[in-house]
């Protein structure tokens, strides 16, 4: 838990460092609102690949190996973003950046889940997610410091000390339990069968396929043939064209069409993933998680630009009110862990999210008292953002430990593209109303569109229309202590 928190608090970290510093980079670089906020959007990008590919790889060779590669990743990209000469070096920068958060998300979320104790997952999530909180109020306290005296690119430059932690998990840390019970299972079985196989003819030949057991491989079906193998890379590249014309300027006046294509791309890789029974499950999942980083995102990507146009602070004071955000966050990922625990994790998301539309408009109503504004957004964020500590938790449930890592990291990081929408979303609503009545009413908005959905167990309702044996939480075991879901447990046991 120590060792995955502290990644996520750097993670957090380097993240939230381009919300910081994106007035001084427009400034720098000559860029508008919009172009700016697109910046943020660029790691959004590469997220649904990042995740795919670097959860695959936590299925297929552990959960510390992927962790491991994505810390890597963010920390390079980070470090790259300092040395940018404009606008198109820096977003190549950010792509690199989503693709290491996007698989620290999956890998360090399995590799928590599958080492504490059933009873007490919806703590562990909150716990882990706290850490990014952490982060933004780490970041905003340097900022404070680093950039009034050295300037902005400082703060990334900073950010390539995750290696340090990179190199530590390699050195220290055990694989998570449920996926070495998984590799374990599968090797008894291929011990099984070759066993098996002795007795009734020829013993296997040698080689690398008779002494190891089949690990998990999520994309297999991706890649079932030459024909296939061509189509689904056609459909990445398209995807990946396609969402750098929509977040960029070099798809002004097709972005519509452009995002129809990317949709089609990313449903079409789903449809295989899920594969007859599953298909629906996943796309649910990717509308929640879409619709979840819409209502979130305007205010964790544009609070920082609001506090200062909008309302003139200065650099300590905005540092004042991160420090509320961020307490408040970790606060509700706490708080969130254990009402979890208590009264299950899908109604605890529901009723959370349902409460903290009471703060929604008081918060961007508030003008002139910095203390004021401060409780009302830790309010505000223990409640709507805080809960977002236990939506791993509700993701990886719908999915068994073979497949678990990459099935999250796609459909969550897919999802993830609602948090690329979100900021240039609001910059354009702010174009016709002031900025704090276009982040209000975006959160507003999508915050009751995600208590129906959650509340109301849509995800799960459709997949039971493909799938009606479809249990209910993968990380909860049946009796006698075998996985829901999992070979061993005959449909209707739960």
């Amino acid at each position: 838990m120590v060792a995955a928190w502290i990644g996520y608090l750097l993670d957090g970290f380097d993240f939230v460092l381009i919300t910081l510093v994106l007035t001084e980079i427009a400034d720098d670089f000559h860029l508008s609102t919009v172009t700016a906020a697109s910046l943020i959007s660029g790691a959004f990008i590469t997220r649904w690949l990042g995740g795919a590919l670097l959860g695959a790889m936590a299925d297929r060779y552990g959960r510390k190996a992927a962790m491991i590669a994505s810390i890597l990743l963010y920390s390079l990209g980070t470090f790259a973003c300092g040395f940018a000469w404009g606008y198109l070096s820096l977003f190549a920068a950010r792509l690199v950046i989503g693709l290491g958060m996007a698989g620290e998300y999956s890998a360090s979320v399995t590799y928590v889940l599958e080492s504490w104790p059933t009873r007490v997952r919806n703590r562990a999530s909150g716990f882990l997610i706290s850490g990014y909180a952490g982060g933004t109020v780490v970041a905003a306290e340097l900022y404070k410091w680093v950039v009034p005296q050295w300037g902005w690119r400082w703060m990334f430059w900073i950010g390539v000390l995750p290696v340090l932690v990179a190199l530590w998990v390699r050195r220290s840390l055990p694989e998570a339990g449920d996926w070495a019970a998984e590799i374990g299972r599968r090797s008894a079985a291929s011990a099984a069968s070759m066993g098996s196989a002795v007795m009734t003819g020829p013993a296997p030949a040698p080689g690398p396929a008779a002494s190891k057991p089949a690990r998990p491989n999520p994309f297999r079906p991706l890649f079932t043939g030459r024909v296939r193998s061509w189509v689904n890379a056609s459909l990445a590249a398209a995807a990946s064209g396609a969402l750098f014309g929509v977040f960029t300027p070099a798809g002004t006046g097709h972005v519509p069409w452009l995002s129809a294509v990317a949709a089609l791309c990313l449903i079409a890789f789903a449809v295989q993933l899920g594969g007859r029974r599953g298909w629906l499950l996943y796309v649910s999942l990717m509308a929640t998680v879409f619709c979840a980083f819409l209502y979130s995102w305007p205010i964790q990507a544009l609070l920082p630009t609001y506090l200062k146009t909008d309302l003139g602070y200065a650099p300590s004071q905005v540092t004042d009110v991160m420090f509320y955000a961020g307490f408040g966050t970790m606060a509700g990922c706490w708080l969130a862990g254990f009402v979890g625990d208590w009264i299950g994790t899908r109604r605890a998301y529901a009723c959370t999210l349902l409460a903290s539309l009471a703060f929604v408009f008081p918060v961007f109503a508030v003008q002139d008292s910095l203390v004021g504004l401060g409780v009302l957004l830790f309010g505000l964020l223990a409640l709507s953002q805080g809960i977002s500590g236990i939506l791993p938790k509700y993701i990886a449930g719908h999915f068994p430990t073979a497949t678990r890592a990459a099935s999250l990291g796609f459909v969550y990081n897919v999802g993830a593209l609602g948090g690329a929408v979100a900021p240039v979303l609001g910059a354009r609503l702010a174009e016709g109303m002031s900025l704090g009545r276009a982040l209000a009413v975006l959160t507003f908005g999508l915050t009751l569109v995600v208590v129906i959905l959650v509340g109301g167990n849509v995800p799960q309702r459709l997949a039971r229309l493909a799938d009606p044996d479809a249990p209910d939480d993968h990380l909860v075991p049946a009796a006698g202590g075998a996985e829901i879901g999992s070979k061993e447990t005959t449909p209707g046991s739960v």
